[in-house]
C-alpha cells in the first residue's frame, strides 16, 4: 500500500485569460477549482494508474471539506486529520501572457494535530511506501519529516521524500527509497551551480546524495528530461515530449507517481523512469493532472 502525506493541501483556483493588465478590471475567460498539494497530486496520478493508495495530511474548515469531497468524487481514498482552527488554503493560479501563482498560507496545526498524524502513520506495515511531499508549513516543526522517518525507520517501510533544502538534507541518513530534486534544488543542496544540460555535473552531485544515504535519486531537468541514478549503480536518462507545454503544476508529482507505479509493476528502474517520464510529460500538456489514457498514449508514442 502507498500512503501520501500533504502537510498543507490546497484548493487551486485557476483563472485563464488572454491578457492580464494592471490598468483595468480583468475578466477571466475560464475558471476552475482543482485539489492541490504535492502528495495529493501523487495520490491522484497513482489512482488513475490503478495503484491503490491513501492520501493523508491536514484539512480544516469548509475548504477542507470541499477538498475531501472532490477527492472522494474522483475515487481517491483519504484519511485527513481534521484541524479545528482556520481553513485549508486556496491558491490562485493565473494563466495569461505569463503564469502567476499566488499561494496562501496554510491553517494553524497544533501539536495535538501532529500527534494524530503520527498515530495514523503508526498503522503502516512492512513493505508499505510512504510519500512525504511538499514544503513544511510555518505552524509545523521544521524537522517533521525527520521525526516521521525516525519514528518509522525500523519498520521496513520505503520512504519517498520530495521536498527541498534542509528538510531533505535531514532525512538522507534514513536511506529514503527515492528523492526527486529538480536541477535547481540539486544546486541548492550541493552548493554548486548546475545547469539543466550539464548531465555530468548532475550525475556527480546526485551520487553525493546517494553516498549521504538516498537509495535512488531522480533529477528532473526541465526541457532536458530527467536523469535517474538507481541504487544498483545504473544511470538512466529520458527526454521530453516535443511541443509547447500548457501547464507546469503537478508535473514533478506526476513523475513521482508514475515512477512508483512503474516500479510496482515490474520492480525495474528503467520501466519506472519510463512511466514516470510519461506521466510528468502528460500532465505538462493538460490543464490539470493527466488522465490514464493521456499517460499511456505518451508512454507508447514517446517512451516505448
Amino acid at each position: 500500500m502507498i500512503y501520501t502525506v500533504t502537510l498543507s493541501p490546497a484548493l487551486d483556483y485557476v483563472l485563464r485569460l488572454t491578457y492580464l493588465t494592471h490598468e483595468d478590471v480583468n475578466r477571466a475567460d475560464k475558471s476552475e477549482i482543482f485539489y492541490g498539494g504535492k502528495g495529493i497530486n501523487v495520490s491522484v496520478i497513482l489512482s488513475r494508474l490503478g495503484v491503490k493508495n491513501r492520501a493523508l495530511g491536514f484539512a480544516a474548515g469548509f475548504t477542507g471539506q470541499e477538498l475531501e469531497r472532490l477527492l472522494r468524487q474522483d475515487g481517491i481514498e483519504t484519511d485527513f486529520v481534521r484541524v479545528a482552527q482556520g481553513m485549508t488554503r486556496i491558491n490562485v493560479k493565473i494563466f495569461a501572457q505569463q503564469q502567476i501563482d499566488i499561494n496562501a498560507p496554510g491553517c494553524d496545526i497544533s501539536p495535538a494535530d501532529i500527534n494524530r498524524l503520527h498515530e495514523k502513520l503508526d498503522a503502516l506495515q512492512a513493505g508499505d511506501i510512504l510519500v512525504l511531499a511538499g514544503s513544511v508549513p510555518g505552524s509545523v516543526p521544521r524537522d517533521i519529516y525527520e521525526r516521521i522517518l525516525e519514528r518509522l525507520q525500523h519498520r521496513q517501510i520505503r520512504f519517498v521524500v520530495d521536498t527541498t533544502g534542509e528538510s531533505l538534507q535531514r532525512v538522507l541518513k534514513y536511506r529514503p527509497f527515492l528523492i526527486k530534486p529538480n536541477h535547481h534544488e540539486l544546486s541548492e543542496l550541493s552548493g554548486v551551480e548546475i545547469s539543466a544540460e550539464d548531465e555530468a555535473g548532475i550525475i556527480c552531485q546526485a551520487r553525493k546524495l546517494q553516498r549521504a544515504g538516498a537509495r535512488n535519486v531522480l533529477v528532473s531537468r526541465g526541457k532536458y528530461g530527467a536523469t535517474l541514478l538507481d541504487e544498483s549503480g545504473g544511470v538512466h536518462t529520458m527526454g521530453i515530449v516535443p511541443g509547447k507545454p500548457v501547464n507546469n503544476v503537478g508535473c514533478g508529482d506526476s513523475m513521482v507517481a508514475g515512477f512508483l507505479a512503474g516500479y510496482e509493476r515490474r520492480g525495474d528502474y528503467q520501466e519506472a523512469l519510463r512511466l514516470g517520464s510519461a506521466a510528468g510529460n502528460a500532465t505538462a500538456f493538460c490543464e490539470g493532472l493527466a488522465q490514464r489514457e493521456e499517460i499511456e498514449t505518451i508512454l507508447v508514442n514517446y517512451f516505448s
